[in-house]
């Protein structure tokens, strides 16, 4: 039989134990009244009486407030890390920045947020980009920072790590579209990275993000894959041009100091030449001027004299000899003395061109064999010594 069916005598059973009398739901004033009434009982003397039950259950709660306020206590207690910052905030507001170690919170009333500011981060930005010569190149830079004002870094924006990013890559965009490729390439990777990290920290000031940027790191840039083996060669070839420079810068300064030589060397050899030639000028004009009293009395003579020391200079210095022949002849006497020289090696031959005179040339004077001259019609070949010495 089911505990809610008819019959059992006439009388109805149910859990509340209402014996069929009442089938509803139990009376909430009544079930507060009985809840307070167990735990009086629970913290008081069930066997007092009124009055001193009531004292005793004060008692219990007083203990109860002091066990909650002593937990509250202790729950209030945390700790920084070495390498942190601790933000504190009361009742939603700013409050203090707690150092590193052991603190302790009102909980409930204030909330702590603590906050890495040793620690260097990272932020990257990319992407392809427009050069101001309208060359597409992918670029790649790197932002190192940490945080140096905790409270600026929670509060002034709603993420300030990521408002970094795209103040770097807002920056990095500009000064691309502001250099050549060959800058951003090659030459001037290192101004594109200064002017960036400039412009970085102009655009990032007014928002006091509490960041400090500590330094920029500028990947590699490259062109777009399908113009990279053409862009590979040029740049390869604008290495090659800075290696040919720096070799030509050391081969200048390697000749430079052999050339400041060369040159002072002359220039004393000039001074020793011009020396040299004004005392040779001086002796000359000393020894004209002891033989212009001689050519003063006797001009022939004197001229003669010069005339013949003049020849036998110039004759000592050559080895072919012409001499004119007399008129009504078309035909000169050539005496080769170098070919002359050649035949006869071995052979010291002197010729002393005082001997040679017109009689000889015209034929109309014999010369014997001591003398060494020519005779007419004979081997104009073979040259005798004269016998002098």
């Amino acid at each position: 039989m089911a505990w809610n069916e008819p019959g059992n005598g006439g009388k109805d059973r149910d859990p509340w134990g209402n014996n069929g009398k009442h089938q509803g739901p139990p009376d909430l004033d009544q079930v507060i009244r009985n809840l307070s009434s167990k735990l009086g009982g629970l913290l008081g003397n069930r066997s007092g009486g009124n009055g001193g039950g009531a004292g005793i259950g004060t008692f219990g709660i007083v203990v109860g407030l002091v066990i909650a306020t002593v937990v509250w206590v202790v729950s209030g207690f945390y700790t920084i890390g070495e390498a942190q910052r601790g933000v504190v905030l009361r009742f939603g507001k700013f409050y203090q920045t707690v150092d590193p170690g052991l603190s302790w919170k009102a909980t409930f009333i204030d909330r702590v947020y603590p906050v890495d500011v040793e620690t260097v981060r990272s932020q990257p930005a990319s992407g392809f980009m427009l050069t101001r010569d309208e060359n597409l190149v992918r670029v790649e830079m790197d932002v190192q920072y940490r945080v140096f004002e905790p409270r600026d870094y929670l509060f002034n924006v709603t993420n300030a790590d990521d408002s970094l990013h795209q103040a770097l890559d807002s920056a990095l965009r500009y000064v691309v579209g502001h250099s050549t490729m060959d800058d951003v390439l090659t030459v001037g990777r290192e101004r594109v990275r200064q002017e960036t990290r400039a412009l970085l920290e102009e655009i990032i000031d007014p928002y006091q993000l509490g960041l400090m940027v500590l330094d920029l790191n500028f990947l590699p840039a490259r062109p777009p894959e399908e113009v990279k083996d053409a862009f590979d060669d040029a740049i390869a070839a604008q290495e090659d041009e800075q290696r040919f420079i720096r070799e030509a810068e050391a081969y200048a300064r390697e000749i430079e100091p052999k050339a400041r030589g060369q040159a002072e060397r002359l220039l004393q050899e000039a001074e020793a030449y011009k020396e040299q030639v004004g005392f040779r000028a001086e002796g000359e004009v000393a020894r004209f001027r002891e033989l212009l009293p001689q050519y003063q009395r006797q001009p022939d003579l004197a001229r003669q004299r010069i005339y013949l020391e003049t020849m036998e200079e110039i004759y000592s210095k050559v080895n072919k000899v012409i001499v004119d022949t007399p008129e009504g002849s078309n035909s000169l006497l050539y005496l080769p003395l170098d070919k002359l020289a050649e035949q006869q090696a071995g052979r010291t031959i002197r010729v002393d061109p005082n001997i040679i005179t017109s009689d000889y040339l015209n034929g109309n004077a014999p010369v014997s064999q001591d003398s060494g001259q020519l005779r007419p019609g004979s081997d104009r070949n073979a040259i005798r010594p004269t016998g002098r010495n």
